[in-house]
């Protein structure tokens, strides 16, 4: 039987179609579908149970990462009556009026949905899974809309209008809003860990980039030097910071069988071992059978952990230079 539905009060209007007299042509007829008025149902506990099946109300808010708009829930089938049942029962919780969250909700999202924001800037990039340095800064970064109120509590809000429009179901700003943010809120190595790690997880062409109006400096030369090469973020600090040497550095570069870190100059190889090197000894055997390899090839191996590049740099760079001053680079 067709039904339309309310979504702000819940009540279900169901179409009983009754002939005119003599057989004519039928016409639909509203009735309020509440037991107490349409007797002619014949089954008020049928009714009730209409109205709260139907879309599993938990199961859609888990597998939409927790917590949803509840105009998203009613768009996907369920009645507002079976919304009620949900947070009735415990199954749901809701999160100020428009969102309904379960236990798998993200407690930075569900903190957006309280402030009436988005997470922005780290916040944002955390949750998309970007490589974030295990000293970034922490604590909740929000986007609020102009108007609102602060939000409460030990959280760094953004304030200026978004790049890119998203929906009003959604809890996270834009990927090209997020690397605004990171441009301006950050230090310059960090936020080009972020903008790297983000034009690689989410294939963005660098074209792309260049043709967005950042309305922001930073955001602009970030943008200008950003390649997409690096496999880690350990490799963008590596040669985000020999880059004033004027090197001729490449990333990602396949010898031997697998791809390098990076090739200085024509015969000079480093690789970079990141935070979380070797969880097995396997690997570890593997890139000492590749460092051999490469060496009977006529490269020449260095290989620097994530706590020297990272806090010990002039030992590091030091390496670089000796090598260097030997002239291990070229091609002999």
């Amino acid at each position: 039987m067709p039904r339309c539905e309310d979504s702000e009060s819940g009540a279900i209007l169901r179409f009983c179609w009754q002939g005119r007299a003599g057989g004519g042509a039928s016409s639909p007829t509203a009735t309020s579908g509440h037991p107490s008025t349409d007797r002619a149902d014949g089954d008020p506990d049928g009714a009730r149970r209409r109205e709260t099946r139907g879309v599993d109300v938990a199961g859609f808010v888990t597998g939409a990462g927790g917590i949803a708009h509840r105009q998203r829930v009613l768009d996907a089938g369920a009645s507002a009556a079976a919304i009620r049942s949900a947070v009735a029962s415990g199954a749901v919780r809701r999160v100020r009026r428009y969102w309904v969250a379960t236990t798998a909700a993200s407690p930075d999202l569900c903190a957006a949905a309280e402030a009436t924001g988005r997470l922005a800037c780290v916040s944002a990039a955390r949750h998309r899974g970007w490589w974030m340095p295990p000293d970034a800064p922490g604590g909740l970064h929000l986007h609020v809309g102009r108007g609102s109120r602060s939000p409460r509590g030990e959280v760094t809000a953004h304030w200026r209008a978004p790049l890119v429009p998203v929906s009003a179901f959604d809890l996270v700003e834009s990927v090209v809003d997020t690397l605004r943010h990171v441009a301006d809120c950050l230090p310059r190595e960090t936020a080009l860990v972020l903008w790297e790690s983000a034009v690689r997880t989410h294939r963005i062409p660098l074209g792309e980039l260049t043709r967005v109006r950042w309305h922001s400096a930073t955001a602009a030369e970030l943008c200008a030097i950003a390649t997409g090469s690096s496999g880690s973020g350990i490799e963008t600090i590596f040669v985000h910071r020999l880059r004033p040497w004027g090197l001729e550095i490449r990333q990602q570069v396949p010898l031997a069988g697998h791809d390098v870190d990076t090739l200085i100059g024509e015969r000079l190889v480093v690789q970079l071992d990141g935070f979380a090197f070797h969880s097995s000894s396997a690997e570890r055997t593997r890139d000492l059978a590749h460092d051999r390899a490469l060496m009977a090839l006529g490269y020449r191996v260095l290989r620097f952990s994530y706590t020297e590049v990272v806090y010990n740099w002039p030992a590091v760079e030091a390496a670089i230079a000796r090598a260097l001053a030997q002239q291990l680079h070229l091609q002999h």
